[in-house]
């Protein structure tokens, strides 16, 4: 019997480079909501006291940006000075330019706005179809955020984060071996508090019952002692500096382009949601157990110079023929991909936290999580 280890690592909304991904994307939304034709490249930087919002838009409409940023930051939690950034007092910086006319003359016509390659997977061992050890520090990262806003702990502050040890056995998950959570709190919050509170009201009621044994499991909570100054004042948040838990934990590749603040010409964003979608749907049709692909692009081109397919010997049949019938059923090009899963709409600031993948879809939201290509993939490949 083959057993494994893997960790992977989620962040609370709270967490200063998180901050930083909702504002980008919050301006963004505000730009779609405007003008669904807007083109903008939105990049965020927080520390104590001051929120710096630069990048390149073209667009017809308009967008306060103090707003935005007081808005996030309110709605995350923070309002109050100790915190080290206050929503009401804080400074804001903004320079937001106008875009590349070279950009635009590849981008206009269909083309992809960047070079670059972009990766999807999915993988049956949650129900999801997502690695588990992401899903779950998700789950918890999530729960934690909640049991704050709810009252269920006064004592918590915004920033957190989880970290979750799955064992495998034979390439399935078995039992969810370690647990390290980390949560800002208060100065006068007890050890016994924090630990009582994360045990019970936010890891228990998370995690599938079948996975975790809570006196089985090894458990970290805050293992400093802790973690009072967090959040802006305690390191500076940038936006795409947690590109792993925004996607699968580390599980499945990574092709170096972050999401938030990027409308949907860049592929960095468009194509590794369409990625996703192509393998979601591999896998929900029974045609591997897990599936990775790769798509690459030349900018202002429209088609993709490659697509790649994984399934890691699960397939039920040979990787280059889905790959074949993964190119007849979808379409690749920048502009079908946006078509297709509504990207021109402003529905990217709950992409922001928690991951881009493994959400419910619904109405307008998270369309490249639905498994709606199934039928149509089955039959290409009985074809």
């Amino acid at each position: 019997m083959s057993r494994t280890l893997f960790t992977s690592e989620s962040v609370t909304e709270g967490h200063p480079d998180k901050i930083a991904d909702q504002i980008s994307d919050a301006v963004l939304d505000h730009l779609l909501s405007e003008d669904p034709e807007s083109r903008v490249a939105c990049e965020t930087l927080v520390t104590t006291g001051l929120a710096m919002v630069v990048g390149e838009v073209t667009t017809r409409g308009y967008v306060h940006v103090p707003d935005v940023v007081r808005g996030t930051l309110k709605r995350i939690g923070y309002t109050n000075a100790s915190y080290g950034i206050d929503s009401s007092t804080c400074a804001v910086i903004s320079s937001l330019d106008r875009q590349s006319a070279d950009i635009a003359m590849g981008v206009d016509t269909g083309g992809a706005g960047d070079q670059g390659m972009m990766f999807g997977y999915a993988t049956d061992e949650t129900p999801e179809l997502m690695p588990a050890p992401i899903q779950f520090a998700h789950r918890i990262t999530r729960q934690l955020a909640e049991v704050r806003k709810s009252g269920g702990a006064p004592f918590l502050r915004p920033d957190g984060k989880a970290q979750v040890t799955v064992e495998y056995e034979n390439g399935r998950p078995a039992r969810i071996h370690t647990i390290v959570v980390s949560t800002q709190h208060d100065e006068d919050a007890t050890r016994d508090d924090i630990e009582r509170c994360v045990r019970d009201q936010v890891v228990a009621p998370v995690l599938p019952a079948e996975l975790y044994d809570p006196d089985a499991c090894i458990m970290h909570i805050n293992p400093t002692g802790r973690f009072v100054i967090g959040g802006p004042h305690g390191d500076a948040g940038l936006t795409g500096r947690k590109i792993i838990v925004d996607t699968y934990g580390g599980m499945g590749r990574h092709g170096g382009g972050a999401f938030s603040g990027k409308d949907s010409t860049k592929v960095d964003r468009s194509a590794a949601y369409a990625a996703r979608w192509a393998a979601k749907n591999v896998v929900a049709a029974g045609a591997a157990r897990r599936c990775e692909i790769q798509l690459a692009y030349a900018i202002g081109v429209e088609e993709p110079v490659s697509v790649h397919v994984d399934t890691f010997g699960t397939g039920r049949v040979e990787d280059a023929r889905l790959s074949e019938a993964l190119r007849k059923v979808f379409d690749f090009r920048p502009r079908a991909i946006v078509e297709r899963l509504g990207l021109r709409n402003p529905i990217f600031t709950p992409t922001a936290t928690y991951g881009h993948f493994g959400r419910e879809a619904e109405d307008g939201f998270f369309a490249w999580e639905r498994t709606d290509v199934v039928g149509d993939l089955n039959a290409a490949l009985e074809g």
